[in-house]
Parts: structure tokens; C-alpha cells; sequence
């Protein structure tokens, strides 16, 4: 990958990679089916509907309300419209894997 180091950055190219290789795709049959997936959890967010993959995590979009905060530089009141944010909540499953396989990288290197 291009960024072996740990902790470092995995981009999108990095996964198209990872699926060429292991699942025996053709590079542009990797690309297309982590773009599907790519898409498909933009657009069923986009809907207002949750993305829950098993064993993995949860993406979930909510309402922020409009608030008046203040510029810690200026100190002056500031206004911060209503928005959505979208969050994300690790499975429990997937916590557990990557402490697991952390502290193993930690004990091997």
C-alpha cells in the first residue's frame, strides 16, 4: 500500500487495492464495486435513512438546531445556522478487533 507505516492514512485508491488483490477483480471491477459501495451509503444517508453494517459500525444523520456561539478570538456572538451532521459509532465488534490487532502490532514491532 502506499502508506505502510501504522496509523497512517488509507485512501480510496489504497482500498480499490486491497479488493483487486484479494478478491481477484480487475482494478476497474475493484474501483467500480468500492464506488457502489461508496455511493450506496451517501445515498441512503442522502434519504435520511441510517446505515448500520453488521460487525462494522452505524452512520447516522441528525438535526442540529440553529445556536448562537461565540468567536474565541474576537469573543463576539455568532450565529451557527441548523445543520445536519452525520455521525458514526463503531460496533462493538469492530473496537474489540482493532485494540486486539493494535496491541499486537505494538508487541511485534
Amino acid at each position: 500500500m502506499k502508506n505502510s507505516k501504522p496509523f497512517g492514512t488509507v485512501v480510496k485508491a489504497d482500498l480499490v487495492e486491497r479488493v483487486y488483490k484479494k478478491i481477484g477483480f480487475t482494478r476497474q471491477q475493484a474501483a467500480e464495486a468500492v464506488e457502489i459501495i461508496l455511493n450506496e451509503i451517501k445515498m441512503t444517508l442522502a434519504n435520511n435513512e441510517d446505515v448500520r453494517i453488521s460487525g462494522f459500525a452505524g452512520f447516522h444523520l441528525r438535526e442540529k438546531n440553529a445556536r448562537i456561539a461565540r468567536n474565541p478570538r474576537s469573543g463576539k456572538p455568532v450565529r451557527i445556522l441548523a445543520r445536519r451532521v452525520l455521525t458514526f459509532k463503531p460496533s462493538k465488534q469492530l473496537l474489540i478487533s482493532t485494540n486486539r490487532l493494535s496491541d499486537e502490532l505494538k508487541n511485534t514491532g
